[in-house]
């Protein structure tokens, strides 16, 4: 009798206890090795920290590590399940960290609701690591959480499900308008869903230069001024899109976009709503694990381009491709944070990857397996921290893109 997928996760959980483990980097084999280790030898380094705080970035395991921290409070599409159970997923975000960049990621989940006692443990537990990944945080206080830990924080501080997701998704969208030979400028954009992913893509939109974009909630087009209680960032969003201020629900504003965005519900994309688009229409729908439309169903509708968030179909639109090489190229710099700029250039980093002649309906985005792109990301976001003014040291791009596929390849042989 075949197993389920709950069978054999269940069983992959329990036979290994988790899915991570620490690892002795020095010999530990007799009493000038403990020496070394540890008592009287530790003591050299940590003086040599205690004059000089960054070289604790290159004598202990910090400049390698990141923190992936949560509060439980959305995980996944199981919404608040709590620390504990949070685990699975912060320990399983923790081993793609490693295959695909090698970095040594470890989980915290905070086991609070306040705000301020997340942010607070935050900076406490900064001097640990090189760097924050926030994940599965509920919206709208996920946006304050890492404004103030931005600010209060001299490491990067990054959450994946606003910024990961954005960047994933707009490099497969380039490749899509790449293939039907339309311009971000002038293309119609349309974002269904305004939470922390939905703006998250609509803020990016706007930095790349699309000039035509309008956020859809589910009380219809968000626009200034409108009555309905918008959050801050989506009142930001209103000051920057539909300047036309069109009102109308998702069906009426879709009519005659170019690209449609989904990071909502399953199933809202019908097909009337895809054969109302524009000629050669791009859609994406992200939900998961049921996206807004299938990629057969938007096909059948007549889409150009359709991608989702399911492995099991083409143009998948996958964090994987960003949140490792964001960090490799973040900690190879030793950065102080990851701004636009960074990710700006992530996104054409990965977007670039495939090359014109090579673009096809069903390809217009690299798979997240691809071994060129976490070398690529890291390259171009330690160049992006540089030019910025954000990296506290110098490295050549090439060098990073280099390390990065030599540290993949030493993953996959081991």
């Amino acid at each position: 009798m075949a197993t389920s997928i709950r069978d054999e996760a269940i069983k992959l959980h329990l036979d290994n206890k988790g899915k991570l483990a620490t690892k002795l980097k020095v010999p530990l084999e007799n009493g000038q090795h403990l020496a070394l280790a540890y008592t009287p030898g530790v003591a050299e380094p940590c003086k040599e920290i205690k004059a000089n705080e960054d070289l604790s970035f290159e004598l202990t395991l910090r400049g390698n590590s990141v923190a992936i921290i949560t509060d439980g409070t959305r995980v996944l599409g199981l919404g608040p399940i709590g620390a504990a159970a949070a685990m699975p997923v912060m320990e399983g975000k923790a081993c793609l960290f490693k295959r695909f960049a090698d970095i040594d990621a470890v989980p915290v989940c905070l086991d609070t609701t306040d705000p301020e006692e997340f942010i607070r443990t935050v900076k406490i537990l900064e001097k640990n690591y090189a760097g924050i990944n926030l994940e599965d945080i509920s919206s709208p206080k996920c946006y304050d959480i890492e404004d103030r830990c931005k600010k209060l924080c001299t490491i990067p501080v990054f959450h994946d499900d606003q910024h990961g997701t954005a960047i994933a998704c707009l490099s497969a969208v380039l490749g899509g308008l790449r293939f039907v030979k339309k311009d971000i400028k002038t293309a119609k954009f349309v974002v269904n869903g305004c939470g922390a992913a939905g703006s998250a893509i609509g803020r990016l939109l706007v930095t790349l230069g699309a000039e035509n974009v309008i956020m859809v909630e589910r009380f219809g087009a968000i626009y200034a001024g409108m009555p309905e209680k918008l959050d801050r960032i989506q009142t930001e969003l209103s000051l920057k899109t539909n300047k036309e201020k069109r009102k109308g629900n998702l069906a009426e504003i879709a009519k005659g976009a170019d690209v449609l965005i989904g990071v909502s519900g399953p199933g809202l994309f019908t097909a009337d709503i895809i054969k109302g688009m524009a000629e050669k229409p791009i859609v994406f729908g992200l939900a998961n694990p049921v996206p807004e439309t299938s990629y057969e169903a938007g096909m059948a509708a007549g889409a150009a381009v359709v991608g989702t968030g399911r492995s099991d179909a083409p143009n998948q639109v996958n964090n994987v491709t960003v949140f490792p090489g964001i960090f490799r190229g973040a900690l190879d710099v030793r950065a102080t944070e990851i701004n636009d700029a960074m990710k700006v250039a992530a996104v054409y980093a990965i977007a670039d990857l495939i090359d014109e002649k090579d673009l096809r309906s069903d390809y217009v985005v690299p798979d997240a397996f691809n071994p060129r792109v976490a070398p690529a990301v890291a390259a171009a976001v330690a160049k992006a921290a540089m030019d910025s003014g954000v990296a506290r040291v110098k490295v050549d791009p090439e060098e990073v893109k280099a390390d990065t596929a030599k540290r993949v390849a030493a993953n996959l042989e081991a």
